[in-house]
């Protein structure tokens, strides 16, 4: 084997036929077109007890393993298992396998090279206007439109997970700020680490949740998005790859592509509301990561939230491959059906334990006009972050960060009554599109400010395309994935007030009517 092919071999993440003899489920029972069979296999013969279809096994067992590539579930690149070992777990002929990767090769799901391993793809046809971010083009055109066309109604935008100001008490923390402002005039107001009292109000919350920390282990920022910008900066290099949920927040996927590095995605097991950690381990070890960016509390965008066993594992996980780990606990606050666990962080203690980072925000809790975020970590990663932050700015705005103070410190006062008015709209979304969209499916999470549902066919981007000409603005699920991928899948917030969903939902309803007849009329040329 030439050195290239061996290299190029070792880079590739293999899927076990184990862990995809589990995520095909019952492929067996999947309805099929009755095409005639190659071999002596079908979905339904009597050696496993199956259901007798007139689909034969290899056309039915392609399908399968075609929508899990459309759903994210198999993430792009990566390498299926070898066609012996699925035949022995699956308890079919090696023929029926070669013939289903055929079929996929066909239809341009699988790439083969000489000396390589078959790898995962997509067909332009199907990923090409996921991947281009066109949907974001659209988005803010038809913003645009809406502003010039004088007395036209503005579209719904389902574009953005994020509510209006809590806004008594943000005018409250305002006018707080204002009298604290004058002791900070007399100084020349650039504090890279972030002002004491906002360091120290962030550490105490993190205190009574059980992870003592100091205000040396703290660093103010600009939002979220700015703390993982400058983490991304100090903590990878360009070509290294980083570990994240799939789907996962939309802007994270686009900073780690910005820093240079390769995001590596781990599908989330959907009907189980849960992470895969055994994925996480195995690629962790396969493609030497040495970093994770992972949403576990009230996960964006399916409102999943992980468990305490499973935080205990992840950090397990993270201290056995040596794998930082970048814990996003922006959507914290928003647990609607339960409070969040302890944070992971509090899970990494003793000699040798694993390295967890944590980015909060108050962006999500309070209004995110405040621009707000924070890391917590060891000090010397603070001192190291506090380092590099001047190539980008030279700290966050002081007023804002005053008018925060008091808005964590009286958090308490301020969620219970934003976590009421989240499940009373999130109660709205899914009443309309039960009324509406009774095609859809959505495994709803314990809390956050989004759903996830699945479409009956990869059309989200056909869909977030159309949607603008019916009032609404939508963003596409490929958008919160890599290489195209989740196009059977589309994000709702529920950041609006109720009417505002329902009328949202109802242009959505028309958009997908209007694609009924199939999608193939909103190709590219609709995404502008």
């Amino acid at each position: 084997m030439a050195v290239d092919s061996i290299l190029a071999s070792m880079a590739v993440r293999v899927l076990g036929a184990t862990t995809l003899a589990r995520d095909l489920g019952k492929w067996q029972g999947d309805q099929g077109r009755g095409d005639e069979p190659r071999d002596a296999d079908r979905a339904g013969d009597d050696r496993g007890g199956r259901r007798k279809l007139s689909v034969p096994a290899y056309r039915a067992l392609a399908d399968s393993v075609r929508l899990l590539v459309l759903d994210g579930r198999i993430p792009i690149g990566v390498a299926l298992p070898s066609e012996r070992d699925l035949a022995a777990v699956l308890e079919l002929s090696r023929t029926t396998i070669t013939s289903a990767y055929a079929v996929l090769r066909e239809e341009g799901y699988l790439q083969s090279r000489q000396g390589s391993r078959s790898t995962v793809a997509l067909p332009a046809v199907v990923g090409g206007a996921g991947r281009s971010g066109g949907v974001a083009r659209t988005a803010a055109s038809f913003r645009a439109v809406s502003a010039d066309e004088e007395g036209s109604a503005p579209p719904v935008d389902l574009t953005c997970a994020a509510m209006s100001a809590a806004v008594p008490q943000v005018q409250a923390a305002f006018a707080s700020a204002l009298e604290e402002l004058p002791a900070h005039l007399a100084g020349h107001g650039m504090e890279p680490a972030g002002i004491e009292v906002l360091r120290r109000a962030v550490a105490d919350r993190y205190c009574r949740r059980g992870l003592p920390t100091e205000p040396e282990q703290i660093m103010i920022t600009s939002g979220a998005q700015q703390a993982l910008v400058l983490l991304l900066g100090l903590l990878t290099a360009p070509g290294e790859r980083v570990l994240i949920d799939h789907p996962t927040y939309t802007n994270a996927i686009e900073a780690i592509r910005r820093a240079g590095a390769r995001p590596v995605p781990v599908p989330l097991r959907l009907s189980e509301q849960g992470w895969d950690l055994d994925g996480i381990r195995s690629s962790a070890r396969q493609t030497a990561a040495r970093l994770a960016y992972l949403i576990p509390d009230f996960h964006n965008p399916t409102g999943f939230c992980l468990d305490e066993p499973g935080r205990a594992e992840l950090v397990e996980i993270a201290r056995e491959t040596s794998m930082t780990l970048i814990v996003d606990e922006t959507m914290m606050d928003l647990g609607l059906d339960m409070d969040a666990p302890p944070p992971v962080a509090s899970f990494a203690r003793g000699p040798g334990r694993a390295q967890v980072i944590t980015v909060g925000s108050a962006s999500k809790a309070f209004w995110p006009g405040l621009r707000i975020g924070w890391i917590r970590a060891e000090t010397s990663m603070i001192g190291a972050l506090v380092a590099s932050r001047s190539a980008q700015d030279l700290g966050t705005a002081v007023l804002e960060q005053l008018a925060t103070v008091p808005l964590i410190e009286g958090a308490e006062l301020v969620l219970p009554q934003r976590r009421e008015q989240l499940r009373r709209r999130r109660g709205a979304l899914l009443e309309a599109v039960a009324e509406e969209l009774p095609q859809w499916r959505c495994q709803v999470g314990s809390g956050g400010m989004a759903l996830w549902f699945q479409l009956p066919a990869p059309m989200s981007t056909a869909l977030a395309a159309t949607a603008p000409y019916h009032g609404v603005l939508l963003a596409a699920g490929p958008r919160f994935g890599v290489e195209g991928a989740l196009e059977r899948y589309v994000r709702l917030p529920y950041a609006l007030d109720e009417e505002s969903l329902r009328a949202g939902v109802r242009g959505v309803a028309a958009a997908y009517r209007a694609l009924d007849g199939g999608v193939e009329r909103v190709r590219p040329a609709m995404v502008v």
